[in-house]
């Protein structure tokens, strides 16, 4: 048996959390749709009416009663447009409430997903399902009002048929029972791949785009540049043809269903027949329009292979995490390959590249798996507790520093969302960087463009650092802090640091190959031996 799905489950949750605007909408559904039958049915009988009264000569038409037909179609006009402004304000409004629930609850979930999973998760994958998946759900939360609109058209369409004839009226709910029926089961049949086909390469032409935008620099220094663009037109090529297979095989099934109305239209006008003309046309007419009523319901059965296909790729992504475990104290000691480290201690950690140091700090953070038995968190092995269970202990600047499009104390502010411009200033000035952005053209409101590439890459890193001495946190977790700086830089963001770490009493865990920020430590650990 297979187990629900955590989308499924939310998306159910949502319905009934929204069933107000959801109601509202589907109400307002089939109002539009019955009103819009009846229009076109009243439009029928009055042109063929008036038609007659015409041919008649005079008398007739002044005896026609042309005023009260008016003003049933001005009702029905007004009817029709009131329920189409509601459908669509409360059956969006419930959609993007949902929605707007949905984005965060997945960004979390690729935030706290398994090292084994977030890390085969390309930022281009996560950002079509963040952005085309959640648009497919969107569309189908919307059109929840479909069956609703369907039910009302045909209802409405079949008691205008009644006036003319009870087997006409029979005849066309057949019809359009007959077109329900094939319509879903062709959708699935002919439409579901398509769908699937086309999110999947969607995924994988933004897949490509990310890495090779990512690696820019490089693909003009080695001139690979061409290669990239012919790489990605294939992907392009691929979601175009996926693109171009899913909207064949809608006209298709169009083409069929329209067929199979203009049958059932046929067949009314012939049942019809008898009638006068005035009935009979109200009878057609009013069969045209409840066809066109069910075209939304025969939408949403179109997209359901988009859907399924959606919803199971988000599942991957949606994690629930459950009940936030009690956090180890602010004053929780730390052990590392069994040397103890207590408030305010200083630790650096040496060894030749790949032996292990980064994953030591990304494993006190939560990135990646703790290795067993080797870091303990208050006396609790870590890789025993909940992944990211130690975080909040921890303010991290990674050797790779990221940097979000923005400005820069927007950057900053990520470490110390609540931080005044002081508190800014004083942690770029221990960081080094503080001369540096006074001579930007906006100081701390500067543009430093997508992943900060207006700074160099000592500055970016320096950036970084500053971000973590923000953040208020009992230990520093620094990762090559001093890479790619001059000497005297070196010297004097290493002087900073101390007395830094001197004023606010936290401890530190340094990992350099670099003696400057070692000097700062009172202790140093070397993992050569543990590769």
């Amino acid at each position: 048996m297979s187990s629900p799905s955590p989308i499924g489950q939310f998306l159910d949750r949502q319905v009934r959390q929204r069933g107000g605007d959801l109601l509202i909408a589907a109400s307002a559904g089939a109002l539009t749709a019955a009103a819009t039958t009846l229009l076109l049915g009243l439009s029928g009988w009055f042109l063929a009416g008036a038609a007659l009264a015409g041919s008649a000569g005079a008398g007739a038409v002044w005896a026609f009663n042309y005023l009260l037909p008016s003003a049933g179609l001005r009702g029905l006009a007004i009817a029709r447009t009131a329920g189409r402004y509601g459908e669509r304000l409360f059956g969006h409004r419930a959609a993007f409430r949902a929605l707007a629930a949905l984005r965060p609850a997945l960004f979390a979930g690729l935030a706290a997903a398994p090292p084994a999973r977030s890390l085969t998760l390309s930022s281009g994958e996560a950002s079509a399902r963040l952005v085309q998946d959640i648009d497919v759900l969107e569309t189908a939360f919307v059109r929840r009002s479909a069956p609703w609109t369907a039910a009302a058209a045909a209802g409405a369409a079949a008691v205008v048929i009644s006036l003319a004839s009870l087997w006409a009226a029979l005849v066309f709910l057949l019809g359009l029972g007959l077109q329900i029926f094939l319509g879903g089961a062709l959708a699935q049949r002919l439409t579901a791949k398509a769908g699937r086909d086309q999110l999947r390469a969607t995924g994988r032409l933004k897949d490509g785009l990310s890495a090779y935008l990512a690696a820019a620099p490089e693909l003009q220094c080695f001139e690979l540049t061409a290669r990239a663009i012919d790489s990605l037109m294939e992907h392009d090529t691929a979601f175009g043809q996926a693109g171009l297979r899913r909207s064949d095989a809608a006209a298709q099934l169009n083409l069929l269903l329209a067929a199979l109305g203009a049958v059932t239209a046929v067949a009314v006008a012939a049942l019809v027949a008898h009638a006068s003309l005035p009935i009979a046309a109200l009878a057609v007419l009013a069969a045209l329009a409840g066809a066109e009523g069910v075209t939304g319901l025969m939408r949403s059965a179109q997209q359901q292979g988009a859907y399924h296909e959606a919803v199971s790729r988000l599942d991957a992504v949606l994690i629930d995490t459950g009940p936030v475990p009690e956090r180890p104290p602010p004053d929780a000691f730390l052990q590392i390959e069994g040397q103890r480290l207590d408030p305010g201690a200083r630790l650096g950690i040496v060894g030749p590249s790949g032996c292990g140091k980064t994953l030591m700090l990304e494993a006190l953070i939560g990135l990646r798996d703790a290795p067993p038995g080797r870091i303990f968190v208050g006396g609790t092995p870590l890789e025993s507790a909940p992944l990211g269970w130690s975080r909040p202990l921890f303010a991290y600047a990674p050797q790779d520093a990221r940097l979000l499009t923005g400005t820069v104390a927007e950057n900053l502010r990520l470490g110390a969302p609540t931080a005044d411009d002081a508190a800014l200033w004083d942690a770029l000035s221990d960081a080094q960087l503080a001369a540096r952005i006074r001579r930007l053209p906006n100081g701390l409101a500067t543009w430093i463009g997508d992943g900060g590439e207006v700074l160099s890459g000592g500055e970016r890193r320096r950036l970084s650092l500053a971000r973590a001495y923000l953040r208020p946190a009992p230990w520093l977790l620094l990762d090559e802090p001093t890479e790619g700086l001059d000497r005297q830089t070196e010297a004097e963001l290493a002087a900073a640091l101390d007395r830094r770490l001197c004023r606010t009493g936290q401890g530190a865990i340094i990992v350099s190959h670099r003696p400057a920020p070692l000097a700062v430590c009172r202790a140093v650990l070397d993992i050569s031996d543990r590769r």
